[in-house]
């Protein structure tokens, strides 16, 4: 049985058809996993430009369901909030090497446990691939001690 081009387009996931400024808004919001992991604070080595994950998370992020609690606010509130767009993915060096932006931004595949790939979140949290239940709120930790929250997230 044939199939016409138009049929095996819609076979090939979005993702990997369509550069990220070709995704429309719902399939960009979809390739967040929901790790929670770009919203940890993170240091970085003035002298090195080497930057360090702490365990030191938004106030604003409920982590349990590791969702932005004020997301469509959150540039408002925060002001140094990083909103990413297809446009400032140009240096994605400091996300972790499971973000999705960054494995499509540079052709590779997402990582199994994907809610796009497995359908639900389930999966991304029997991996551990969350930052829930090892982060801390901002609320609780003052700026000058966030080296004392150093962790070594493994990708």
């Amino acid at each position: 049985m044939a199939t016409d081009a138009t049929d095996m387009a819609e076979k090939i996931p979005f993702w990997e058809s369509k550069q990220l400024t070709e995704m429309t808004r719902r399939e960009w919001e979809s390739l967040c996993d929901g790790c929670g992991k770009c919203c940890l604070h993170k240091l970085e080595d003035m002298d090195t430009g080497e930057v360090f994950y702490t365990s030191v998370v938004c106030q604003y992020l409920d982590q349990k369901k590791c969702r932005c609690t004020v997301y469509r606010q959150r540039k408002t509130l925060v002001p140094d909030c990083l909103v990413l767009t297809p446009e400032n993915l140009e240096d994605l060096d400091w996300a972790p090497g499971t973000c999705a932006y960054r494995l499509v931004k540079h052709g590779k595949p997402l990582p199994d446990w994907h809610p796009l790939l497995t359908g639900n979140r389930d999966a991304i949290i029997a991996t551990d691939n969350t930052v829930t239940g090892k982060v801390i709120s901002e609320e609780f930790v003052h700026v000058d001690g966030y080296e004392e929250h150093l962790i070594d997230w493994a990708d």
